[in-house]
């Protein structure tokens, strides 16, 4: 496993974290036992892997319990990253609500401080800090309950909007090689030393290779349109030049963002010991510099104005 400079924390994290979404998730997946979350998270730092991404309404707060109970005598081992604006309650961005959403994590994650907290996915008129959020959160940074804070995206331009009213320490955003828009801001969260935690780093799976356009989909994943599973599809087959017997498309697809050198970390999902292994070996070899240019042409020539969601 590689390590990263986490911003301005001082701390290095794993290039390859743990997304945990899944962990406690019942409605979008099969349930997880609560001894097999424990035992992944126990896995994953033997692996090398130190990044632990979470949130107070995954799994209606329980990923952010099971993440306690794993790292009770390890936490020295880990860094941790939480959110604030959607909670088991439902969602409420109000910067009043900021205090008392963090103090209720540090007791689920059985910790007196978190590493990070990110605004999760807040309305763009939120972005310029007019609402205090900034202030409380620079307070709670002076406290010592959180090390870093910032927020969680989607495009360029909400990022360049954070970093010209704000401070951030720390950025989380959606990147992946059917999605590559924000990598337009990538050099201006750099100059600013802000990290950068990469989400849907598999576009929900799709980088995987497992899906194609015959696959159903409900949960969360059902919101995808035919249409959208039939390019999505097309895509995936147009990437099949990643696979070899040694590389899938799994660790093609993290190797692609690893190959910025303005990410911190990534945080794909984990159910299994397979997966996580997978995502893990990632780390041990860079993509071919010719093989991230196509990708990257791939993007601009075919994917960039098409309409794919996430």
């Amino acid at each position: 496993m590689k390590y990263r400079r986490y911003g301005t924390t001082g701390k290095q994290v794993s290039e390859i974290g743990f997304g945990a979404w899944q962990l406690g998730n019942k409605q979008d997946w099969a349930a997880m036992e609560d001894e097999e979350a424990v035992r992944l998270v126990h896995e994953a730092l033997d692996l090398g892997v130190n990044f632990f991404d979470t949130a107070p309404n995954y799994g209606q707060g329980k990923s952010e319990v099971l993440l306690g109970k794993a790292l009770e005598r390890k936490r020295d081992k880990a860094v941790l990253n939480t959110k604030f604006g959607h909670s088991p309650e439902g969602t409420d961005y109000s910067a009043a609500q900021i205090r008392n959403s963090i103090e209720r994590s540090l007791m689920r994650l059985q910790t007196d401080y978190v590493d990070s907290v990110l605004i999760h996915n807040p309305p763009f008129d939120h972005l310029d800090g007019k609402y205090g959020h900034y202030q409380v959160l620079e307070d709670l940074k002076a406290e010592g309950k959180i090390l870093a804070y910032g927020v969680s995206v989607d495009s360029s331009r909400e990022m360049l909007e954070v970093l010209e009213h704000a401070r951030p320490g720390v950025m989380e955003v959606m990147f992946n090689i059917f999605y590559q828009e924000t990598a337009q801001a990538f050099q201006a969260a750099k100059e600013k030393d802000v990290a950068l935690i990469i989400k849907v780093p598999l576009d929900s799976g799709w980088l995987s290779g497992k899906y194609h356009g015959s696959s159903s989909f409900s949960g969360v994943r059902g919101r995808w349109s035919p249409e959208v599973i039939q390019t999505r599809a097309e895509l995936v087959e147009q990437i099949r030049f990643l696979e070899d017997e040694q590389t899938t498309m799994t660790m093609a697809a993290l190797r692609f963002i690893l190959a910025y050198p303005e990410v911190t970390t990534i945080i794909p999902g984990v159910r299994n010991s397979a997966q996580l292994r997978e995502n893990v070996a990632a780390s041990d070899e860079a993509l071919p510099e010719a093989a991230l240019r196509q990708l990257q042409d791939l993007w601009e020539r075919e994917i960039r104005f098409k309409s794919l969601g996430w």
